[in-house]
């Protein structure tokens, strides 16, 4: 039994092509939008790629492209958060961010496909990735418990033993052993594992979908190691995308943000 503590790293962001923006922008009449790249004023590209949906609604550039627009909005932060004061949410879902999640419990993503709208998971199969040891995280609380540590730890290390028992009864590792067998018993293997075994994914999400999830699944009723790995993705896009970000106060762990259900 290995004991493990639960890590994010986002893996992967969007990346705006601004030359094939720029070659838009001249097209409709729209090139002053992008003049704050030559002053070193363009935020992060997921920032940007909401603002730029944004913008593409309304054709609001800048002033008489929509004879229905007289005045744009030429602060990023200040038209970012007039895109979430408004619950103009949709534009948010073009900029999508990869996390791969690391030492989560079943436990953690059997809650978190709950959450399917606008993501993308790829998690490891244990059909295929067979259990040598049995990695678990432990809350604070539980390893102040000595009694309940002595007895889960003796629990997991029996279940441990039985998976290098029945590996070595199946002859998993034998030279004639034929991979579709492999997974076959490997399947079976792996309903001896606790949901609490940690394991990883990888999640894709977009903004509209971060923001909302980060407010569930870290309110002080969500699960516990949940509500520690949304954090820590809270603080990741906090830093990523300080204007779409930034309006969440924390309160006992719980990120709650100013405009809700963007």
């Amino acid at each position: 039994m290995r004991t493990v503590q639960p890590e994010v790293f986002l893996v992967a962001r969007p990346q705006i092509d601004y030359e094939q923006v720029a070659a838009y922008l001249r097209e409709v009449g729209g090139e002053s939008w992008l003049e704050r790249l030559d002053r070193g004023e363009l935020a992060s590209d997921g920032e940007n790629l909401a603002e730029f949906a944004g913008k593409m609604c309304y054709r609001a550039w800048e002033p008489g492209l929509n004879a229905n627009v007289r005045r744009v909005r030429t602060d990023h932060q200040k038209y970012l958060e007039n895109i979430l004061s408004s619950a103009h949410g949709s534009v948010l879902e073009h900029a999508s961010f990869s996390f791969v999640l690391h030492n989560v419990s079943r436990v953690a993503t059997h809650e978190l496909v709950r959450h399917r709208p606008g993501t993308a998971i790829s998690q490891e199969s244990m059909r295929f990735v067979r259990l040598v040891d049995l990695p678990f995280w432990f809350p604070e609380w539980a390893r102040a418990d000595e009694e309940l540590m002595k007895r889960s730890t003796a629990l997991l290390e029996q279940l441990e033993e039985f998976q290098r028992w029945m590996a070595d009864h199946f002859g998993l590792d034998g030279e004639d052993m034929k991979f579709e067998e492999k997974k076959h018993k490997t399947s079976f293997m792996r309903r001896f594992a606790p949901d609490g075994v940690a394991t990883g994914l990888v999640w894709t999400a977009n903004i509209r979908t971060l923001r909302h999830t980060i407010e569930a699944r870290t309110d002080t009723g969500a699960e516990e190691e949940i509500r520690l790995v949304f954090g820590m993705i809270a603080e990741l896009m906090r830093t990523e995308a300080p204007a779409l970000f930034g309006d969440y106060t924390v309160q006992d762990g719980a990120w709650v943000p100013r405009w809700r259900k963007v």
